[in-house]
C-alpha cells in the first residue's frame, strides 16, 4: 500500500498552516454561527479548489435562518449522459452541484443566471418544498439536512443538486495514527489508487478532493468518511473486495469519465450511508453489489448513466450467493437504465440465490431507457440460473419519469449477458408503492416457462395516479386487475395478488 500522507504531510494537507494565518489559499471552511450553544443555528461552507471544474448556470447563497449573513457557495460541475435512441450514442451534459453543513435552519437562495425563469421545482416532491419565486431567483428553507434537486423550467440536465450535512461533531485529528487524513484541497495518490489497510479510516475533510479510487481489499474494520469528495475518473470511486465490516459515509463521489460509484464483491457487513454519487458515459452504474451479504445502503443520492443500484450474484472473479441487502431512505435518478436492477448476473455451473432483499422509503425521480428489455424503475430480472426470493419493496414514491416502466419482473435468458435462464422469482411483497405521471409504459411480469416462473407476488396499497389498484376494485368481472393500469403478466406468473391496506390487515389478523 502506498500511504499517501505522513503525519506531517497530513497536518499540512489539513490546512494547519492555512488556519494559522487566516484565509491564505482560499481553502479554509467558512463557519457562521450565532454563539457556542450546541442548539444555536450554525453553517459551514467549503471553498471549491480552483482546479476543479465549475458550472455557471446558477448563483447560490445560504444563510442561517431567518436573518444570518449570506454566504455564496462554490459550484461544482458533475457530468451526466443522455442516450440517443436512434443512434445509440450518448451525449454528455454539464450540471451543477453545491454542498454545505448546518445546524438549525437555513434559507437558500438560488438565482438562475441564464434567465427566463417561469417555474421552479424542488425535488423530491414528497418533501413538499414550495419555493418562493422572485423572477429568476427562488428561495426556500431547510429545517434539517436534505439532498434536493432544484429544476428551473423543467430542465433535466441544467439543474442544481444541493447536498447538505449535519455538522460533524467529532472530526478526527489529522495526526491520528488510525486515520489517513486529507484536508481541504486536491490530492493525488500513487497509481490513482488508495489501498486502505484494516483498522484504518480514510477521512476527507470538507473541501478535500481525492483524485483516484479508494480500495478495500481483504480487510476488516476500515472506513471512508468525511464531507469531501472522491473524483474517480474512469474507475470505480470505491472498490471493496473480500472485506468485512466496512463503512462508507457522507462523501461525494463523481466519475465524470465513466465507471461505477462503488462496487462490492464478496464482502460482508458493509454500511454505505449518505453517499452522493454522479456518473456519466456508458456503464456508469451507481452502487453495484456482487456475491455479498449484510449490506445496508442508507440515505444515498445517486444520479447515474446506468443502473443506480444493481444487485447481482457471480460476475468476473466474484462468486457466491447475495443475501440480506437493504436499500433505504435513498433518492435515485437514472438517466440511463434502471434505478434498481436485481439478478442479471450469476453462475450457471453452480447456481446462486439472491434473497432477503429490502427496498424501503425511496424516492425515484427519473428513469429513461429506450430498450424494453432494460426498463423498470424496479427490475427483478434473474438470469444465469439465479433464483430471487424473499423481497420486500415498501414505501416507494415514483415521480413521473421520461421513459420506461414502473416495475418489471422477468425470468430471463439474455444471451448478451447470460449463459442460462434464471430459475425464478418467489415471494415478493410490494407495499405502498405509488406512481404519479403519464410516461410509464405497461409494467411487465414475465415467467420464462412452467419451470422458470414467478410465484407469490403481492401488492398492498398500490397507488397509480391516486387510484388504489386492488383485485376488489370495481371493474368488469372478466377483466384482470392489471388491465386497470394497463400492466401485463403471462401464464408463467402465479399467485399475483393486489390488496388494499384494509384487506391486507384483515388477512394478517385471520
Amino acid at each position: 500500500m502506498n500511504t499517501p500522507l505522513s503525519r506531517r504531510t497530513a497536518l499540512q494537507a489539513a490546512g494547519a498552516n492555512v488556519l494559522a494565518v487566516g484565509l491564505s489559499g482560499g481553502l479554509t471552511a467558512t463557519v457562521a454561527h450565532a454563539d457556542d450553544d450546541n442548539s444555536a443555528p450554525k453553517l459551514v461552507t467549503y471553498p471549491r479548489p480552483s482546479t476543479m471544474p465549475t458550472n455557471t448556470s446558477f448563483k447560490v447563497r445560504v444563510r442561517t435562518a431567518p436573518d444570518g449573513e449570506w454566504q455564496t457557495l462554490d459550484i461544482y460541475r458533475p457530468r451526466l449522459e443522455e442516450i440517443n435512441p436512434t443512434t445509440g450514442s450518448g451525449k454528455v451534459w454539464d450540471t451543477s452541484m453545491v454542498y454545505f453543513d448546518f445546524q438549525g435552519s437555513v434559507e437558500i437562495e438560488v438565482t438562475y443566471l441564464k434567465g427566463g425563469t417561469t417555474k421552479a421545482r424542488v425535488r423530491p416532491d414528497a418533501l413538499g418544498i414550495k419555493p418562493e419565486l422572485l423572477g429568476d431567483t427562488l428561495r426556500f428553507t431547510l429545517d434539517e439536512p436534505r439532498d434536493v434537486v432544484v429544476q428551473i423550467n423543467d430542465e433535466i440536465f441544467d439543474a442544481l443538486h444541493l447536498f447538505t450535512n449535519h455538522i460533524d461533531p467529532n472530526p478526527p485529528a489529522a495526526d491520528d495514527p488510525d486515520v489517513i487524513y486529507f484536508g481541504p484541497g486536491v490530492h493525488t495518490v500513487t497509481g490513482n489508487v488508495l489501498t486502505v489497510p484494516s483498522g484504518k479510516t480514510v477521512y476527507l475533510a470538507g473541501g478535500a478532493v481525492l483524485l483516484g479510487q479508494v480500495y478495500f481489499k481483504d480487510v476488516e474494520k476500515a472506513s471512508l468518511t468525511g464531507h469531501g469528495m472522491v473524483y474517480g475518473g474512469t474507475a470505480n470511486g470505491v472498490l471493496c473486495e473480500g472485506s468485512k465490516n466496512i463503512r462508507i459515509q457522507d462523501v461525494i463521489i463523481m466519475n465524470p469519465g465513466g465507471g461505477y460509484i462503488a462496487t462490492l464483491g464478496e464482502s460482508e457487513n458493509v454500511h454505505i450511508k449518505k453517499v452522493r454519487g454522479f456518473s456519466s458515459r456508458g456503464n456508469g452504474d451507481g452502487i453495484d453489489v456482487f456475491s455479498s451479504s449484510s449490506v445496508v445502503i442508507d440515505g444515498c443520492f445517486l444520479r447515474n448513466s446506468d443502473d443506480c443500484i444493481a444487485i447481482y450474484a457471480h460476475r468476473w472473479n466474484y462468486y457466491g450467493d447475495t443475501r440480506d441487502i437493504t436499500v433505504q431512505n435513498c433518492t435515485l435518478w437514472a438517466d440511463v437504465a434502471h434505478p434498481i436492477n436485481v439478478g442479471t448476473h450469476g453462475n450457471t455451473d453452480a447456481p446462486e440465490v439472491l434473497e432477503n432483499l429490502v427496498f424501503k422509503n425511496l424516492d425515484i425521480l427519473d428513469h429513461r431507457e429506450p430498450q424494453m428489455g432494460y426498463q423498470g424503475c424496479i427490475a427483478l430480472n434473474p438470469g444465469d440460473s439465479n433464483l430471487i426470493k424473499n423481497v420486500l419493496i415498501e414505501d416507494v414514491r415514483i415521480e413521473d419519469f421520461r421513459w420506461g416502466q414502473v416495475i418489471h419482473m422477468r425470468v430471463m435468458y439474455n444471451t448478451k449477458y447470460n449463459t442460462s435462464v434464471g430459475r425464478g422469482i418467489q415471494d415478493v411483497y410490494v407495499k405502498n408503492l405509488s406512481y404519479t405521471g403519464t410516461h410509464a409504459n405497461p409494467s411487465l411480469f414475465l415467467g420464462y416457462d412452467a419451470d422458470h416462473g414467478i410465484d407469490k407476488v403481492t401488492f398492498e396499497n398500490l397507488v397509480i395516479n391516486g387510484v388504489v389498484i386492488a383485485d376488489s376494485m370495481k371493474k368488469p368481472k372478466w377483466y384482470l386487475t392489471t388491465d386497470a393500469v394497463q400492466w401485463y403478466y403471462n401464464e408463467h406468473v402465479t399467485n399475483l395478488t393486489f390488496l388494499t391496506t384494509a384487506e391486507a390487515e384483515a388477512a394478517a389478523a385471520s
